[in-house]
């Protein structure tokens, strides 16, 4: 018989938002967290820029707010915003208090920062850059110093439970595999809190864990998908051979640096009235269309020179690694796959569309975002819609009817090595015809070609079949929406249109 463990409170995913609902779910029930390999393994921890919140002088929600909606180019959820930019600061202020070491000025008011797009300096910083490992830090040690939650790392989750209840199938917990061993973990509420899915591209700063898992769980379990072609690209990746790629904040921008192509010359004046502060999108494709035209990107921080390592130890410490010295030398970039603003649709407390299940963090799709994130609102999201969903899911009733019992065995993964060259395939296919320029011509090869990759996996390839399933999302998304709009940029149809404005592609 499988083995069955009993929880009030299920939370798949150890980021931001994973941790913050587990830690304050933990005052009310029994926790059990999944994390795919271990508390520390998420997105969370490499976000370097800060966290976006109206603290400083001179600054409002209400400004916040109308700077989110514009990055979101007509798709943002006003009620979303006014709810994230209204109780971010007192989210902020709370981690503050947990422990959280922020960067202070001498009166012990936040460090403010300023990030592309934004109209105020508003982003809060740890260390210069190390805000989400600061984050992180303080988060894991609230969950392993509750005894009321569980932690089970390397976990691999398969599906999620569903039970009839009055005729509507609702979420019981999953199926995972803890050390091979077959379990299901039967929860009252179940949180899915798996990150975005970076890692269905051929470049990103997303971390290896972030194969799209929870987008595919629940489309499998048929929860509610949306706006999954919007996808999010960093314009200022370290431009070396790895995977992850390591990030050069948006912060350093915000410091004066300046991009520069390949023959020296600065570009970003011409093509946008806000230069390199223009919003991501935007820079992510004319960085793209220099690389096109001219080679290799740079960005030059020398204006800065002593003091970027003071700034920026974290990126000093990257680029000196790799030989560079970005004190007296320019850093090459390369825009690179970064976060989903599409995902789960939820409601304001976090709600998906089957009843006792949640999502929070990247793979929620709360409508904050809309086409396309605000710099800094990420680890901002995770919070303030962490506090929510913990607050709703402790009123979550009990006694819900387990899902029958019967024996089943983890799927085998007999060849590791076809998953890992059909996992390279999709990255790349995804790369070539579905990032940051995307056309129908090319979006159809994508789809027959990733058709054919899925017909080979083998049922035991558990994350490679979750990221062919997300791409396969992402990619059917982008065909249909024919305008351009944030994130989601077609060369055939260069223009945003109005019949477009509002309208969400769901599954």
């Amino acid at each position: 018989m499988t083995d069955r463990i009993r929880t009030r409170f299920l939370v798949i995913g150890s980021g931001v938002a994973g941790l913050h609902a587990a830690w304050r779910a933990s005052a009310h029930g029994s926790v059990t967290v999944l994390t795919k390999r271990t508390l520390f393994d998420s997105a969370t921890a490499y976000a370097q820029g800060g966290i976006a919140a109206a603290l400083g002088a001179g600054d409002s929600p209400e400004l916040h707010r109308e700077d989110t909606l514009a990055a979101g180019a007509a798709l943002c959820d006003r009620e979303a915003v006014q709810v994230l930019v209204e109780e971010g600061p007192a989210r902020v202020r709370e981690l503050q208090a947990a422990g959280a070491r922020f960067d202070l000025d001498p009166d012990g008011d936040f460090k403010l920062g300023k990030e592309a797009a934004h109209s105020r300096s508003r982003i809060v910083h740890a260390q210069g850059d190390q805000t989400g490992a600061e984050v992180a830090r303080t988060l894991v040690e609230k969950v392993r110093e509750s005894p009321d939650i569980t932690v089970h790392e390397t976990a691999r989750v398969l599906d999620l439970l569903l039970v009839p209840d009055e005729g509507v199938m609702q979420c019981a917990g999953v199926r995972v595999s803890l050390a091979g061993r077959p379990v299901e973990i039967v929860a009252d509420a179940t949180v899915l809190a798996t990150g975005g899915c970076g890692q269905i591209y051929r470049y990103t700063t997303n971390p290896q864990v972030a194969t799209g898992d929870g987008f595919a769980i629940a489309h499998r379990a048929g929860a509610r998908l949306a706006d999954m072609e919007f996808v999010q690209f960093h314009p200022t990746a370290l431009d070396t051979p790895e995977n992850p790629l390591a990030l050069v904040s948006e912060a350093v921008r915000g410091e004066g640096a300046i991009l520069l192509n390949a023959r020296g010359q600065r570009f970003m004046p011409k093509r946008h009235r806000l230069a390199e502060l223009a919003p991501r999108d935007v820079v992510a494709r004319e960085i793209f269309r220099e690389q096109q035209a001219t080679g290799r990107v740079f960005l030059d921080a020398t204006k800065l020179g002593d003091g970027f390592r003071t700034r920026f130890p974290g990126i000093y410490r990257l680029c000196r690694a790799r030989g560079i010295d970005p004190t007296c030398e320019p850093i090459p970039v390369t825009p690179a796959a970064h976060y989903m603003m599409g995902g789960v649709v939820t409601d304001l407390a976090g709600r998906s569309s089957i009843p006792r299940l949640y999502a929070v963090g990247e793979v929620a799709r709360t409508g904050v975002h809309g086409a396309n994130r605000l710099a800094s609102n990420s680890l901002l999201e995770g919070l303030v819609f962490a506090e929510r969903v913990a607050r709703d899911m402790i009123d979550t009733p009990q006694g819900l009817a387990e899902p029958g019992r019967e024996s089943w065995a983890v799927p085998p993964l007999d060849d590791r090595g076809a998953a890992q060259v059909a996992a390279d395939e999709i990255r790349q296919l995804m790369w070539d015809h579905a990032s940051i320029a995307r056309t129908a011509a090319g979006l159809r090869r994508c789809l027959v070609a990733l058709e054919q990759i899925g017909e080979r996996l083998a049922p035991g390839a558990t994350e490679e079949r979750n990221l062919h399933t997300t791409a396969t999302l992402v990619a059917v998304a982008a065909l249909q929406r024919k305008e351009s709009r944030g994130g989601h940029f077609r060369s055939d149809f260069p223009k945003a249109r109005r019949k477009w404005q509002g309208r969400h592609i769901t599954w």
